[in-house]
């Protein structure tokens, strides 16, 4: 392209309280609709707001995981807009004092950190959800009112696949501190994308457009790559792009143009009346900062240092919370020396298990103990690395251990010699091209015979017992 793609994102995040920010409300997900409510959050007249404590408390431990400055004074204002899904009309949010600023997201790109700066992060509450039907549109106020934190990118992020990378260390960092189960599908977790076009080598921004409507981190780079697509071929037609906000159909698989794109004073803010400021003191700060865990970056360098792993492949394993947990228990409980042998079984077998299953690691049901037996019998050569992909996928099926699958299906490997033999005679007379291909130097030649002879024993010769048997024969 002739153009730099420019994009920002914005991250809305419930966070995980058991109240709404404003009242005693539950914020329990999937309750029926409108069960969930009181005059605060509906806004009746002669409601007032009281702060969750709860609430400012993990959004300060966002705000300091991204190294963002606290505001020593952070108050909250009300933003004017009128929609059905909106009961107050207005939402309280924060405007010129937010709760913090000026910080940043590291992320790796093609093996390169790159820092993504955070314009701020501040607090807000959530609207309701409405529900489109095909004659009539219905409203749900059980979310009005949940605690949000707004999460503001620098316009800093260079293409899809950097969104996309970006969105994946916010979230893994977010799961971390245990604020927020960031789960997409329920909306505790959205985001929304600006994103411009610019000559190459200009300074000045393009035009954005914002991007909605993204349920998936897979659609927040399939809409970011469409609408880079879209706007290159306007600014090469000479056309002029409009300010405005588009929504990304998922069927069609293309943005499609909602309205012009409002301004700050389109929303007319001013302090909230009923909600006084807040004076966020360097003990507060402290006390908060003691109680932030080892984040993915630090848990990354630290697997990297103690178990001598790859960026790679400690990467995977940090990238939830409860799956390095898992692992990390599962490193220590084996006893051998290699731990990239566990590490395998992780970023291998157990992904895919867990892929099929669309789950985590840590969900697929099984236990430290059982996992590292189920390592040990390969580790000891009593079964092979295919029969233990059986046994693993068995065992998560089943729940039954190892040993008694293994037991069930005959799998134990043969690797004595009186057991091989007339299977590996039998090998050698049917196959005497190969035979002579190996006497005459060719190596490939030694392990089709393995191969022919584990094909005859289902699996169950030792290939090792059968490549040092086959050595010694043509000797």
């Amino acid at each position: 392209m002739n153009y730099e793609t420019v994009i920002g994102l914005e991250v809305h995040l419930h966070l995980n309280t058991k109240t709404k920010a404003f009242c005693g409300c539950s914020t329990e997900f999937g309750k029926q609709p409108n069960t969930q409510v009181c005059p605060v959050c509906l806004g009746l007249p002669g409601s007032l707001p009281v702060f969750n404590q709860i609430a400012l408390d993990y959004a300060i431990k966002v705000a300091l995981a991204l190294n963002c400055k606290i505001q020593e004074y952070t108050k909250f204002d009300r933003k004017n807009y009128f929609y059905p899904d909106l009961p107050k009309n207005y939402q309280i949010s924060q405007y010129d004092l937010p709760l913090s600023r000026d910080g940043f997201l590291e992320i790796k790109i093609n093996g390169k950190a790159k820092r993504i700066g955070i314009t701020r992060v501040h607090m807000e509450e959530d609207a309701g959800k409405l529900i489109h039907e095909s004659t009539e549109s219905l409203v749900d106020f059980n979310r009005t009112g949940v605690p949000l934190l707004e999460i503001v990118s620098e316009p800093e992020i260079s293409s899809p696949e950097e969104a996309h990378e970006y969105l994946a260390a916010l979230k893994s960092l977010i799961e971390y501190l245990d604020v927020s189960d960031c789960d997409m599908e329920k909306g505790s977790l959205r985001c929304d994308a600006n994103i411009s076009l610019r000559k190459k080598g200009e300074k000045e921004l393009g035009i954005k457009t914002e991007l909605k409507n993204m349920n998936s981190f897979k659609a927040v780079k399939d809409a970011l790559a469409h609408e880079e697509k879209r706007q290159a071929e306007l600014l090469d037609a000479g056309k002029t792009l409009a300010q405005e906000t588009r929504c990304w159909d998922t069927k069609e698989l293309k943005t499609i143009s909602m309205r012009t794109k409002e301004g700050s004073q389109d929303y007319r803010y001013f302090p909230e009346p009923d909600l006084p400021e807040f004076i966020i003191n360097e003990e507060w700060i402290a006390r908060l900062k003691e109680g932030i865990p080892e984040l993915p970056q630090e848990k990354m360098r630290r697997f990297i240092k103690e178990f001598g792993l790859s960026e790679y492949d400690a990467k995977i394993l940090t990238a939830s919370k409860r799956d390095s947990f898992f692992a990390e228990e599962c490193m220590q409980a084996y006893l051998g020396q290699d731990k990239k042998l566990v590490v395998n079984w992780f970023i291998g077998p157990m992904l895919s298990e867990a892929n099929e299953r669309n789950c985590a690691l840590s969900d697929l049901g099984l236990s430290v103990v059982g996992l590292i037996e189920l390592i040990g019998y390969v580790d000891r050569n009593e079964i092979s690395h295919l029969s233990a992909k059986i046994v693993l996928t068995e065992m998560i099926a089943s729940g039954k251990p190892a040993e008694t699958i293994i037991g069930e299906k005959n799998l134990i490997q043969v690797s004595d010699s009186v057991s091989l033999n007339d299977i590996i005679e039998e090998a050698v007379k049917e196959n005497s091209k190969s035979v002579a291909d190996y006497q005459a130097g060719k190596e490939n030649a030694l392990m089709f015979l393995v191969g022919q002879v584990m094909r005859k024993s289902k699996g169950k010769a030792n290939p090792k017992a059968v490549q040092d048997l086959l050595k010694e024969k043509f000797k």
